[in-house]
């Protein structure tokens, strides 16, 4: 059996727009699971970076309770979800927010940091992380400002695993890129999530989503359905198939 590693009931987030409450995400009841790839889809303006935001301690709630473990998230301060994010949660975003006065390298241990006071053990995890994604020494030492975006991108997914998060976020993280280095930075999670990385992602491309284990379809702010893909296998047309058929039935 699967273990729960994050959990919601009656999940619900509401906003204010022009006098009006606008109800995003409305009573969800969610549970992801270690070691899962998670796939988050929906048309636009479903709600799907709000639940994601939501799960990994960005926003909170205006109802409903997110479960880690034995700690209700929803309920902390916010000084409170910042440590929880930094000790629990890895970040990838589309657009990568590397620090353009600080080399690759020391992006990455910056975040480190803030975690582990034991520089020499951390470089060493960086520079384990580093040759898994394919950043060479050289382009280690190299500012963001020096390297590609598909380069920018996978020193994003680094940083975001320095801490051995126990799930990794992303938002559309191929959105920016073009086709063959989005492929890359796709391999690389898979690669990552092989590994037993839990992996929550959000998507609106049927290739990024293939990579997935578990889809959900977000649609008016409830889950209105999800599909199990089984292990990722490159190539595996049928897997392929049974997606398009899911997203059809939920109206994509």
């Amino acid at each position: 059996m699967k273990k729960i590693v994050l959990q919601t009931e009656k999940l619900s987030k509401s906003f204010s727009n022009g006098g009006t409450m606008q109800h995003v995400l409305k009573n969800i009841d969610l549970q992801l699971y270690k070691g899962d790839f998670t796939v988050i889809m929906g048309a636009s303006g479903a709600g799907k970076s709000t639940l994601l935001y939501a799960l990994s301690g960005m926003d909170t709630p205006t109802l409903g309770t997110i479960t880690f473990g034995d700690q209700v998230i929803s309920a902390l301060s916010q000084d409170g979800l910042a440590v929880f994010r930094r000790d629990h949660c890895g970040f990838v975003f589309q657009q990568i927010y590397l620090i353009d006065g600080m080399s690759v390298m020391d992006n990455v241990l910056s975040s480190g940091l803030l975690v582990s006071k034991d520089k020499k053990a951390l470089v060493a995890r960086a520079k384990e992380l580093f040759a898994a994604v394919d950043i060479s020494e050289t382009t280690q030492k190299k500012f963001p400002t020096q390297i590609s975006g598909g380069e920018a991108q996978r020193v994003g997914i680094v940083r975001a695993l320095i801490n051995s998060p126990d799930i990794l976020f992303a938002d559309e993280p191929t959105g920016a890129l073009n086709s063959k280095t989005g492929l890359n930075v796709l391999d690389t999670l898979t690669k990552f999530n092989e590994q037993g990385q839990s992996v929550v992602m959000v998507t609106h491309d049927m290739r990024s989503a293939r990579r997935g284990n578990r889809i959900l379809y977000l649609k008016d702010g409830v889950i209105l359905g999800e599909c199990d893909l089984g292990t990722y296998s490159h190539g595996d047309m049928q897997r392929h198939e049974k997606l398009s058929t899911f997203l059809k039935e939920m109206g994509w």
